[in-house]
């Protein structure tokens, strides 16, 4: 259950912002460039999907907004966090876990 869960994690906002890229124009309109949003696909899914999520046509305005992007980059440590302890667990010697 929690290679599931891990699973969605990291497969889940890299799925929903290219979805959203292919399918609309908000990512578009969010950032300048393709190199951004791309960037943000393959090494920060949850805070660019935050980052798109909250962005208005003014910008970020607010703290909500704020906040959200500051979930998101929760969201990508803990995620990372994750990662990281699942392969020093799979790596560490038989017996010792």
């Amino acid at each position: 259950m929690c290679c599931l869960v891990g699973g969605a994690a990291i497969i889940g906002p890299r799925f929903a912002l290219a979805l959203w890229w292919i399918l609309g124009n908000k990512v578009e309109l969010a950032f300048d460039s393709w190199v951004w949003p791309l960037l943000g696909l393959l090494f920060a899914p949850w805070t660019t999907l935050a980052y798109v999520i909250a962005w208005q046509p003014g910008g970020l305005d607010g703290n909500v907004d704020a906040l959200l992007v500051l979930l998101g980059i929760a969201l990508d440590i803990i995620t990372y966090m994750h990662r990281f302890a699942a392969k020093a667990v799979r790596q560490s010697p038989p017996g010792y876990r």
